[in-house]
């Protein structure tokens, strides 16, 4: 497996910051640019395109959270977490409000649909003002459970910096991978969940 944060000279841990990520890409990629090599040979062309595209996916892989987590659990388990499909600790809460509030705002959304009456349409217009407030502080609740985990991601930065180095037998005992895991998962679900609610809100404000 490609070592994204080895081939953009990233130490390896579970936050990065992505300005710091990029400035290291941009030289990199810069280098083995294809127009950087237009005069080359096929051999050094075919080189460079496979170095850059390299470079991409270690980039695009790195600046995603989830992405990058996923990479880093899959380098240091040895493989990709099991698909468990529960419920990641913390989040239960959320999880029941976004369902409930996410098929309630369905259920407006068809009976606006189908309305036809004038007074029976500015009551609904008052009602879709009502549910617009409603799921954007329910979006702010989400952004709020992500903003916690990204703090801890840059908490646990720490351990990883302490750890055994790469390929130390000692090391994957020394990383709390079950938790990584764990921060993981409730991170994928924190981002269907925004792009849920947000679908919602689009449907509501036209």
């Amino acid at each position: 497996m490609t070592d994204a944060f080895a081939l953009l000279s990233e130490p390896r841990r579970p936050w990065v910051d992505a300005d710091a990520l990029k400035s290291r890409f941009l030289p990199l990629s810069a280098e083995v640019h294809p127009d950087r090599v237009h005069s080359a040979s096929e051999a050094e062309k075919a080189a460079a395109n496979t170095r850059y595209a390299e470079l991409n996916a270690a980039y695009n892989t790195l600046r995603e959270p989830r992405d990058r987590l996923l990479h880093l659990l899959e380098l240091e388990a040895g493989g990709k977490p099991k698909d468990v499909q529960r419920i990641p600790p913390g989040t239960m809460d959320l999880f029941v409000e976004v369902g409930q509030d996410c098929r309630a705002a369905d259920e407006f959304l068809q009976r606006k649909a189908g309305a036809e009456s004038p007074m029976l349409k500015l009551r609904l217009m008052q009602e879709g003002l009502d549910w617009l407030d409603r799921l954007q502080g329910l979006q702010g609740r989400v952004n709020a459970k992500r903003d916690e985990f990204i703090t801890e991601l840059q908490q646990l930065n720490v351990v990883w910096e302490a750890a055994p180095a790469i390929g130390a037998p000692a090391r994957p005992a020394a990383l709390p991978l079950e938790r990584l895991e764990q921060i993981y998962r409730a991170m994928s679900y924190v981002a269907r969940w925004t792009e849920q609610v947000r679908e919602r809100i689009v449907q509501l404000a036209m």
